[in-house]
């Protein structure tokens, strides 16, 4: 824990007077990898326009921030069935952004497999089209079978891989800053389109990256797109504690989120950012009920969605697709050592730690690891209660709504708990502005040539 003076008084200080953040992961037929067995289930929903459509524009009537939708470099036969056959997102965004004029729309773009002048230029586009709406999350891409779909000899290791990101992010975050605001004069009397002291070139000699600039699109109404990322390793949290607008994370419960929230707010701190700089919004996978026992009954359902074998299989997936068939169901799981790690860090670290301290079996750890029993279960007023206890004790400033099976679990959220959270003055009832940033209560970025001198 860094020893920043005061940070015992985050906690306090981020969550007074202040509402909830609340995107919705739009992943197809939902993150269960059986969710597409549920007899309400779109089965093709991950290739699905009108679907997508269809959630994004509920979504907005329920005021959410944003919509997000996730992405992946490298399937095989292990992968979740959403992954097998999806949209690539930034597409989807800039379709979902006619049809859209407030809620946030995000996708996930490696770093690791991408050069910064494209995807700046890319996200820079759709913040444009959506009138400064939209968010990019960063990830530097953890399946090593990526480096094979991108004529790699090998997969970076994984703190190298963060080691790119953070220049790549220098690099597109200076290229967003090429021309100031009022650059673009386009007097057609004078034939003056541009003001040219007000074009830079970035210039930017590197390890990883030599980029001259300046980028062909200016900036957007929020500045630039939100910046978004996911990674709890230790190189994650340095990572997002210096470039993330948001963080999404995976705590299961509130001591373990309590003490991620006061970690990555302190290094922002170490890092001469504000607190309120960074969203952090844990993952929100609710079952919910009128009564407790309608609230089993679904999980239940959920959970028998999933046959053993599959299981299995996705665990493995998060094991850089480690084959386990030749270790019994039940024996204990395998001691795995370092085995691994290259993938997600934090991820396989957390389920090696659950089996070890549970004594789980291998069929035990892949049964919970693809249908957990959720923090946020119950009746509406018992999932509010749970979300306003985070809210209000320093775990979060939010929720990454992800649920089990779409469209139920998202229908379920916004028609039950949704309306109890307004009742408790934990949720807006309009939007506040039309940029994403805005909507989130976060600052517009200053352009850094702006008032300086070349």
């Amino acid at each position: 824990m860094l020893g920043i003076a005061n940070l015992s008084d985050i906690g306090e200080v981020m969550t007074r007077n202040k509402m909830m953040r609340i995107g919705a992961f739009l992943a197809g037929t939902g993150s269960n990898m059986a969710s597409w067995r549920h007899p309400n289930a779109v089965a093709d929903g991950a290739i699905s326009l009108e679907y997508y459509k269809n959630l994004t524009r509920k979504s907005e009537e329920a005021l959410l921030d944003f919509v997000f939708f996730g992405d992946g470099l490298y399937i095989s036969e292990k992968s979740h069935p959403n992954f097998l056959n999806r949209f690539e997102p930034l597409t989807l965004l800039a379709a979902l952004s006619i049809e859209t004029s407030h809620i946030g729309l995000a996708a996930t773009l490696s770093t690791t497999y991408s050069e910064p002048f494209t995807v700046a230029r890319q996200f820079a586009s759709i913040d444009h089209i959506s009138n400064g709406r939209a968010g990019w999350n960063i990830v530097t891409s953890p399946l090593e079978g990526s480096a094979l779909n991108y004529s790699k000899p090998e997969h970076p290791k994984h703190d190298l891989r963060y080691e790119i990101a953070d220049e790549y992010l220098e690099v597109t975050k200076g290229l967003w800053d090429s021309w100031e605001d009022d650059a673009f004069i386009r007097n057609k009397d004078e034939g003056v389109f541009f003001d040219q002291s007000k074009m830079h070139r970035l210039n930017h000699v590197g390890t990883h990256y030599s980029v001259q600039g300046p980028l062909n699109i200016s900036r957007s109404r929020q500045g630039r797109p939100l910046l978004i990322q996911a990674g709890s390793s230790e190189a994650g949290k340095e990572f997002a504690s210096k470039h993330a607008d948001v963080i999404f994370t995976g705590q299961a419960s509130i001591e373990d989120a309590r003490e991620f929230y006061k970690d990555v707010k302190g290094r922002a701190l170490s890092h001469g950012r504000r607190t309120d700089d960074i969203l952090i919004l844990p993952g929100c996978a609710p079952v919910v009920g009128n009564t407790a026992i309608i609230a089993e009954s679904k999980y239940q359902e959920i959970t028998n969605l999933v046959n053993i074998e599959d299981a299995v299989n996705y665990l493995g997936r998060y094991f850089n697709d480690m084959d386990f068939s030749s270790y019994d169901l039940d024996d204990p799981f395998p001691e795995l050592g370092d085995f691994a790690r290259n993938g997600w860090e934090s991820a396989t670290d957390r389920l090696k730690k659950l089996a070890s301290e549970e004594k789980l079996t291998l069929r035990e750890l892949a049964l919970r690891t693809t249908t957990p029993k959720p923090a946020f279960f119950g009746t509406p007023t018992q999932v509010a209660d749970t979300m306003q206890e985070w809210f209000e004790t320093a775990a979060c400033d939010g929720y990454m709504l992800n649920a089990a099976v779409l469209p139920d679990g998202f229908d379920d959220f916004v028609d039950l708990v949704l309306p109890e959270l307004k009742k408790r003055g934990l949720f807006r009832e309009a939007y506040q502005s039309d940029t994403l940033r805005g909507n989130l209560g976060l600052p517009t970025p200053s352009n850094r040539y702006e008032n300086k001198l070349d």
